[in-house]
């Protein structure tokens, strides 16, 4: 017995902070109308009753969920940007907030739609891709400024409108800010990633400056 309580408490304190859910699913009898009436949307925009990943929390918030569902469906199917880019986009975003939900459901996405695996797996360690195309260059540089820096320059800038255009390029920005939001919204509320498709590069912990 003494060994299991030993156990049991090595267990409890090797548990990262971010196992404990903080926004859960809400149990049917605790919704709200307006919970209850985004949530019907919601199914039924989707097709199924499958409610998860950042959806859990924007729950507690049904006037932000529902056009956050509407935007979403724009910006990852919709875009100027080819899927390829679009999908390259998200792994940026996923990398940059070391997001395991939002890398593990797009990098197969990303990897079918054109991204090769040695970009997904270079990306996932950190790393800027080498091998790039033209098109993969200028979103990664893009984004990597822009995350970095809050901002892009010139020359960056320029690369992206010429290949892109004005609507591409704010096309990358929203892509960038949406799944940059959901990335925070599941970073704090500690929502359980998705976990990772065999065969998929995964991300290791980012090495962040204090």
């Amino acid at each position: 017995m003494k060994f299991f309580a030993l156990l049991c408490l090595a267990v409890v304190l090797c548990v990262p902070a971010f196992a404990q859910n903080r926004l859960p699913e809400i149990p049917a009898d605790k919704l709200t109308e307006a919970q209850k009436k985004a949530l019907d949307q919601f199914i039924s925009k989707r097709g199924g009753p499958l409610v998860r990943g950042p959806f859990l929390a924007l729950l507690r918030s049904p006037d932000v969920m529902t056009p956050a569902e509407v935007l979403g469906e724009y910006l990852q199917f919709k875009t100027v940007l080819p899927a390829k880019l679009r999908e390259f986009v998200i792994l940026i975003t996923a990398r940059q907030w070391t997001q395991d939900t939002e890398w593990n459901s797009h990098v197969a996405i990303a990897e079918k739609a054109g991204i090769s695996p040695e970009i997904a797996t270079a990306l996932a360690a950190g790393q800027r891709p080498a091998g790039m195309d033209e098109g993969e260059q200028a979103v990664y540089d893009f984004c990597d400024e822009l995350h970095r820096n809050h901002s892009v320059s010139d020359a960056t800038y320029g690369k992206a409108l010429d290949k892109f255009g004005e609507q591409g390029v704010v096309d990358i920005i929203s892509v960038n800010g949406y799944y940059t939001w959901f990335a925070m919204i599941m970073n704090t509320s500690r929502t359980p990633p998705y976990p990772p498709i065999a065969g998929m590069p995964t991300m290791s912990i980012f090495p962040r400056s204090k």
